[in-house]
Formats: C-alpha cells, structure tokens, sequence
C-alpha cells in the first residue's frame, strides 16, 4: 500500500541498507500486533470505532503530528549515508538499526488510520472465515496469513529499492527526503480536514 510508511520505507532502504530497512520493518509491524491485540480484546468498542464515531480526536493528534514530521523531514539538513574508499556504503550499527525500529514503530502506532484498517479486518474476519464444509478458520489465523504477506511484500520493497542505491546521487537522496516530507504533509492535512468535516457533520 502507498503511504508514509512506503516511501519511509524505501527510503531507509536506499539510505542506509536492507538491515535498517528491516528494523524499521520491524517497528511497523510490532505496532500493528498491538493494534490488533486491542481489536481482539476489545471487540465491542471496534464495532463502534469501525462504526466511525468518536474518530474526530484521533485524527486530529495523529494529523497533527504526521504534519510536524512532515515539516521537519522536508526542512531538516541532508546527511549523505557514508560510504568507504570503494564507495560502497558503510553499514549502520545495532544503535542506528534499534533507532529504525522506533522510527517505524512511532510512525505506524500515531497513524489513526492504521487501528480503524485493523479493526475493520477484524469485524471483516469475524464474517469471512468460514469454510464450506462448516469449519472455520480461527480469526488470529487469518489475521497472521495478512501481517506474514505484508512483510513479504514489504521485504520485496527493500530488496528492490536497495537496487536502485548505485542510481541515486545526492541531489536525487535530498529530493526523495523531501518528497516524503511532502507526502507526510499532504497525509496530515488529508486526516484534519477530514476530522473537521465529521465535526461539522
């Protein structure tokens, strides 16, 4: 899915390499598990967040905040990845691949959007996984057969966007920074503009 996490995502993979990309991977989804442990234990209060009430307050801080990230990734100084004398790149530390993590998980765990997608697949598994022959599938299940496949497909993403690191000059690094600093922006503004019109509905 394109969103802040992906271009996140990519970038981590072009800027500092597969591990980083990874951790940060990582991060994202230990945030999902407890977005999904709360659906599951609090089954009757997703039916009426997936309902769409009360939503207003969660956008409003998670907007807020996506656009102060926003505003700090476009404008913060560029910092090149270092590379050795052959110029390939000097690999992170265990310090910088933990900071990946938290960035990961910060980013996803303050996204609103993120809890009522998860909420939505848990009332949605709760109707859809009955088999033919009158069995079911366990919805925890069904749910693992989702985060397995997004992390594959996320680990695709880096692998392929780890490809393209020999292609991006410094001026194209800066660009992409900003980019995501744009999309973070323009995903902030979407969640407060949204929240103001469920406010004056």
């Amino acid at each position: 899915m394109i969103g802040p996490v992906f271009f996140l995502l990519l970038e981590t993979s072009i800027r500092k390499g597969i591990k980083a990309a990874l951790a940060f991977d990582f991060g994202v989804l230990f945030s999902d598990l407890i977005y999904i442990l709360i659906a599951y234990l609090f089954y009757s209060e997703v039916e009426a967040l997936t309902a769409g009430k009360n939503t207003e307050i969660a956008k409003i801080i998670g907007g807020s905040l996506f656009i102060v990230y926003g505003l700090v990734t476009f404008f913060k100084k560029f910092k090149p990845q270092p590379v050795d004398e052959d110029g390939k790149m000097i690999a992170v530390n265990d310090a910088d691949n933990w900071k990946s993590f938290l960035k990961g998980f910060a980013l996803n765990i303050t996204n609103p959007m993120v809890i009522f997608y998860w909420f939505s697949v848990m009332t949605l598994a709760s109707k859809s996984t009955h088999l033919p022959d009158g069995k079911s599938v366990p919805v925890l299940a069904f749910i693992g057969i989702i985060l397995v496949t997004f992390f594959a497909i996320d680990v695709l993403k880096i692998i392929g966007a780890k490809q393209l690191r020999p292609l991006m000059t410094e001026s194209l690094l800066k660009a992409l920074n900003q980019l995501i600093g744009i999309v973070f922006l323009g995903f902030g503004t979407f969640l407060l503009i949204n929240a103001f019109i469920q406010i004056k509905v």
